[in-house]
């Protein structure tokens, strides 16, 4: 039996580790690991188009399915390629391994062609980065990098010289069992102690949650039943919180809605449940504020903190439920969904007239008719920007869908990406990228992958040909817009060029049987539909000092417009007020 190579031994490990694809692009000192993988039949070699939509298909990967993705990338040039990707990833908690190869081991420090420093280039975006300058490092090496990004949720960078991976491998060592998943961390006594405390001494208490809260839907209602609080959620809370919620108050934030707004600040203890909302303008500093959270490094950093509790929510809520009094006094909560429901009355009626005959389509009756059609376990990827907004007002979670966009890092050209990700993890599960056209067209070669695969991905595309969000931006500024319009083609006709179903919808009444069309088609499908780039009514009261980027200082409902099925969710709450 031929002995290996650290090409070989490496695909091994990954393996052993769970992963069954390798994104990234082929190349010079790369060349041992993809030929690694060839021979290889526990795991696939994905050939995208550029490494930036390896890193992005990674971390989705990981997001879908909780276990550990993997990219690679060949010297210099191209790993430097996976960084944004990784950036994403990281900040996401996604547990991806990148395999960033580099020049020859003895050219190293020499200014040879293509020479970076890739085990210090990705230092900032990953757990653990270092570089494997002998065989004699694995699979040591890779078995820590590997722990790092399962057990911390995140990124590790391994750097592999092209010809060390040819070189022989070690004699075999004792095979070393791998961190496969994270562990459920209980809080000390002392912490729920006083939390306990603070419950049954405030009268009105708010929950607002985060991605954290991820599989821990039935505690956070029984405790919110029982402390009868309203429960507010952060955009990556949404998924996981909103759906089969009596005591929903909606979203805050730039994308807020609803009253979670006034939740968070007329309440005597605000609790933050597995989020780490970056917007601190939108968190109030004159109310007690105590924060769960399974990363000690969250609490606190966002707001003044009167209880840093570490641990992980479900876990949390299991020992303290059982320990607080229940409280019998509702009114604090039927009075947030009351004015959460009055809330959405207010901004709904914006795009609800006559909007089967507004030309260019409005994009909310779109996200609408997408939310209405689309499967009930449906994984919807989405651009930052105006995306962002229509996902959050119009996906309707249910505990079975997902939403996966660049929430933290706010990348563009995200959704495609990890449209490819997400669809290679099942091809039966209806994957639908709402993608902006600047988005889109930034890496629109990763259309072929879709056809080269034949990844049954739905691209829903609006089209409103400029960069709308940052128009928003200049807007509220007090700036013209300049530098932000695209001269887009027809997006249907490049798709049915690559190979793949194309359809351009410019009127409503198109819209539907476009999108029933596209979903049933059984491969790649674009929907081109073109939107009216000046659909969003920005409330009077913003003034230029309130902007920053995405975050705003002083404004509880930032964007007015439509909110979907949410505000048939609010009217059904209020059936859950006891009447006189």
């Amino acid at each position: 039996m031929a002995k290996q190579n650290i090409a070989e031994q490496f695909v091994d490990i990954l393996v052993g580790a769970g992963v069954s694809r390798l994104y990234g692009v082929v190349g010079d000192s790369l060349n041992p690991v993809v030929d690694a993988v060839r021979r290889n039949p526990a795991i696939d070699w994905v050939h995208v188009r550029h490494e930036e939509t390896a890193a992005f298909a990674a971390g989705a990967e990981a997001q879908v399915t909780g276990r550990l993705a993997a990219c690679a990338g060949s010297c210099g040039p191209g790993n430097l390629h996976l960084i944004n990707g990784l950036y994403d990833a990281h900040r996401s908690m996604a547990p991806v391994l990148a395999l960033a190869s580099h020049i020859p081991s003895g050219e190293i420090g020499l200014g040879y062609f293509q020479e970076t420093h890739p085990d210090q280039l990705f230092r900032e975006c990953s757990h653990y980065s270092e570089l494997i300058s002998s065989p004699k490092q694995m699979p040591r090496l890779l078995h820590t990098a590997i722990q790092h990004a399962v057990g911390r949720g995140g990124v590790s960078v391994v750097s592999l010289p092209g010809d060390i991976a040819d070189q022989p491998a070690p004699e075999a060592t004792a095979k070393t069992a791998l961190v496969t998943s994270r562990p459920a961390i209980r809080p000390g006594d002392t912490e729920i102690d006083r939390l306990v405390r603070l419950i049954d001494d405030a009268r009105k208490v708010t929950l607002f949650c985060g991605s954290g809260t991820a599989g821990a839907h039935a505690e956070v209602m029984e405790f919110a039943e029982k402390i009868k609080s309203p429960i507010g959620h952060a955009l990556r809370g949404k998924e996981h919180i909103q759906y089969d919620n009596p005591y929903d108050v909606g979203m805050s934030g730039l994308l807020g809605y609803g009253a979670a707004y006034e939740a968070t600040h007329e309440c005597d203890l605000l609790i933050l449940l597995g989020t780490d909302f970056p917007y601190n303008a939108f968190l109030p500093d004159d109310v007690t504020i105590a924060q769960v959270d399974v990363r000690p490094e969250h609490l606190g950093r966002r707001s003044k903190l009167d209880l840093a509790v570490w641990g992980d929510v479900k876990e949390t809520l299991r020992c303290l439920t059982p320990r607080v009094r229940e409280k019998s006094d509702r009114r604090f909560l039927d009075r947030m969904l009351k004015t959460h429901a009055d809330a959405l009355e207010g901004v709904v009626k914006a795009y609800t007239r006559k909007v089967e005959k507004h030309v260019p389509l409005h994009p909310e009756y779109v996200a609408s008719v997408v939310d209405e059609l689309a499967a009930e376990d449906a994984v919807f990827t989405v651009d930052t920007g105006m995306c962002n907004v229509w996902a959050a007002r119009y996906l309707t979670p249910n505990g079975r869908r997902r939403v996966i966009g660049s929430f933290s890092h706010g990348s563009m050209a995200n959704a495609l990406p990890m449209a490819i990700g997400a669809q290679f993890t099942d091809r039966r599960r209806q994957v639908v990228s709402l993608s902006g056209d600047g988005g889109f067209t930034m890496l629109m070669g990763d259309f072929l992958t879709l056809v080269q695969y034949e990844l049954p991905v739905k691209v829903v595309l609006f089209n409103n040909s400029s960069l709308g969000m940052v128009e928003l931006e200049m807007l509220v500024a007090g700036l013209p817009s300049y530098g932000t319009a695209n001269k887009n083609p027809d997006f249907a006709a490049v798709a049915r060029a690559c190979g793949a179903y194309g359809v351009r919808v410019e009127k409503p009444r198109q819209l539907a049987g476009a999108l029933k069309d596209a979903f049933a088609h059984k491969g790649p499908a674009l929907v081109d539909v073109v939107t009216d780039p000046n659909a969003l009514s920005i409330p009077p009261k913003i003034s230029a000092e309130m902007v920053t980027g995405f975050a705003l200082s002083a404004s509880k409902i930032v964007l007015d417009g439509g909110v979907g099925r949410m505000l048939a969710m609010a009217r059904a709450n209020l059936r859950n007020i006891p009447r006189p």
